[in-house]
């Protein structure tokens, strides 16, 4: 059960490592968000606001006792930069302290904070964009089944399947008639997956994207807007709930701050009450939110109070920092009223980043899952080994932040041990390292193999199956770096212990897809279970699909809350939600 006490005191106690506060976006001023108390005087800021579409908060006129007009903010320098109707609250740019006193102490506002900023939500093990965002990219690896109805198939996520949504699909209708509004990093719109389904979306970040103001140029927003809404391609591929109707909304970004002329990222608190805001004004039936941080805001929860109002079903991350706060789930998914995501993996066990508490409500897939990124941004590798002059094509997975290789490098391996200093031989120069996954970033161990003249690295697993990371945040490797499974891997180091020569040879494409790690990637596919559910009964409130939700999971016991109620089933939710009477919702 959420503790309405507990997440008062989270609010209150601000973590510093986790929260950026940054200054202003023009001059040196701050951007803080204002929740006004009183409603008849939002509503005569907001009519006053919008005649004018940019004023200063002392020229804002009230009615005051016996018809006389009055100026309660007149001793002050600050702009109103936005009004927000559907949660009473105003977005102002100031950097005298003197205005905050007056909004302060004011009976007409319930409350001020400055503008913070979430950490930037990025997979587990990162992912870089792999060449610049463009209009131009086509590497197009799912064809589009033009409404043609195909079978799922190898090219179907694990994820897709794990929480049963094709059972659900035709009793939800496939989520048609249903409308989610995902608040990230932004979306690539004509994604071949997503351009059927994909409606509309709007920048709240304060500095637009490129090359329009809502792209997504981190590849996060894009990945969990597949895992929510792709539409059913012609190999398998497809999103949870194939013909919903998908919104974006902008809240996390780069830019930089004046103040001190460094770059800074992450996701804007007082973009995600904006973004909450442009919700409830189109209507949506659910949010999703793959973001987070360790503590919460006032603002924020009231905007998710009002959506929760509005009918709106608020869905988020429980985060993905269980080694830095044990036992904690992060915000906004630790809010009372949005539903609380932790991620499992496909053996169904509990991902060892996934963040619980006694907040937690479900969990999802959410390791190695395959979705879409911006078209071309991705990596697909292929690669054949040779041992004693027999070649053997084996599965393998690419890392981002390196360049293409279409045309195959060869080259002999050589033992690396964990890709410490100490344990790359000298030998490896002008070779491939083969490298076992364990104790440093995978960053580290392809800096370190590039120290040590290395031309390619071959990491292999060391539990079962594939995933995918980033070789270097800055795109600055130039060597392939790829990944294969754990058996083969300690195959080749059984074959070089023995001294039997062992060659690969690596090539990389292009892709339009890439498999994620994290509670991000859980997220989104709950949210398209509730759109499932939505579709299939639209009378259905935030608290009743909760409700549905954690009464038809999968159980999955574990200690301490660190599984909720279990994994969502989409088959039961939705059979459930369609059994449910309009008589039974009140």
């Amino acid at each position: 059960m959420k503790s309405i006490a507990n997440i008062i005191l989270k609010i209150n106690t601000l973590s510093l490592m986790s929260i950026l506060v940054l200054g202003s976006y023009e001059a040196n001023a701050a951007r803080y968000i204002v929740v006004m108390k009183d409603q008849k005087a939002f509503v005569n800021a907001d009519q006053q606001f919008r005649l004018s579409n940019r004023m200063k908060l002392s020229s804002l006129r009230l009615s005051g006792v016996q018809g006389r007009v009055i100026a309660p903010f007149q001793n002050t320098d600050a702009d109103i930069e936005s009004s927000l109707e559907n949660v009473q609250t105003i977005i102002i740019n100031t950097d005298n302290e003197r205005d905050l006193d007056v909004l302060a102490n004011s009976s007409l506002v319930a409350s001020v904070e400055k503008e913070k900023f979430y950490k930037m939500p990025k997979p587990v093990l990162g992912f870089t964009l792999t060449k610049a965002w463009s209009f131009d990219a086509r590497y197009i690896r799912h064809g589009h089944n033009n409404g043609r109805t195909v079978a799922l198939g190898q090219n179907t996520p694990w994820g897709i399947q794990a929480v049963k949504a094709p059972q659900a699909w035709e009793k939800g209708n496939y989520g048609t008639g249903v409308k989610v509004l995902v608040l990230d990093t932004g979306v690539d719109k004509d994604h071949p997956a997503l351009k059927d389904n994909f409606l509309t979306g709007k920048n709240f970040f304060p500095v637009p994207a490129k090359p329009y103001a809502y792209a997504d140029d981190e590849g996060h927003g894009t990945h969990c807007s597949g895992t929510i809404g792709a539409s059913l391609a012609s190999d398998g591929f497809v999103g949870v709930a194939p013909k919903v109707s998908l919104l974006m909304g902008r809240v996390c970004g780069t830019m930089v701050d004046p103040a001190s002329g460094e770059a800074v990222n992450g996701c804007s608190n007082a973009s995600i009450v904006q973004g909450i805001d442009y919700g409830i004004a189109q209507k949506v039936d659910v949010i999703s939110m793959s973001l987070g941080g360790p503590t919460g805001s006032p603002a924020e929860a009231q905007a998710m109070q009002r959506a929760e109002k509005a009918g709106i079903a608020v869905v988020a991350a429980s985060g993905n920092s269980n080694d830095e706060y044990p036992g904690e789930v992060g915000f906004p998914a630790a809010y009372p009223t949005v539903i609380a995501v932790g991620a499992i993996n496909s053996k169904i066990q509990k991902a060892d980043f996934s963040q619980y508490g006694p907040e937690l409500d479900i969990v999802a897939p959410g390791v190695d899952v395959r979705s879409s990124v911006p078209m071309g941004t991705g990596r697909d590798s292929f690669i054949v080994l040779t041992v004693n002059g027999v070649e053997q094509s084996v599965k393998s997975s690419a890392f981002s932040g390196t360049p293409v290789f279409e045309s195959a490098v060869s080259n002999e391996l050589v033992y690396g041990g964990l890709g410490k200093p100490e344990e790359i031989p000298d030998s490896v120069r002008g070779k491939f390292a083969l490298i076992v996954r364990g104790d440093l970033t995978f960053v580290e161990k392809v800096k370190n193999a590039i120290d040590k003249g290395a031309a390619g690295v071959v990491i292999y697993n060391h539990s079962d199956g594939l995933m995918s990371g980033t070789a270097s945040e800055d795109g600055s490797v130039k060597i392939p770096v790829v990944m294969i499974e754990k058996s083969v891997g300690e195959q080749l180091k059984a074959k070089l212990d023995s001294h039997i020569s062992v060659a690969a040879s690596v090539k990389t494409v292009p892709a339009d897809y890439s498999n994620f790690d994290g509670t991000s990637m859980a997220t989104p596919h709950v949210a398209g279970v509730v759109a499932l559910m939505k579709a299939a009964n639209k009378a259905l409130k935030p608290a009743k699909i909760l409700e549905i939700l954690k009464m038809t999971t999968q159980s999955l016991p574990s200690p301490n809350n660190e599984m909720g109620a279990g994994l969502v089933d989409a088959e039961k939710a939705v059979t459930k939600a369609k059994e449910i009477s309009t008589v039974d919702l009140h």
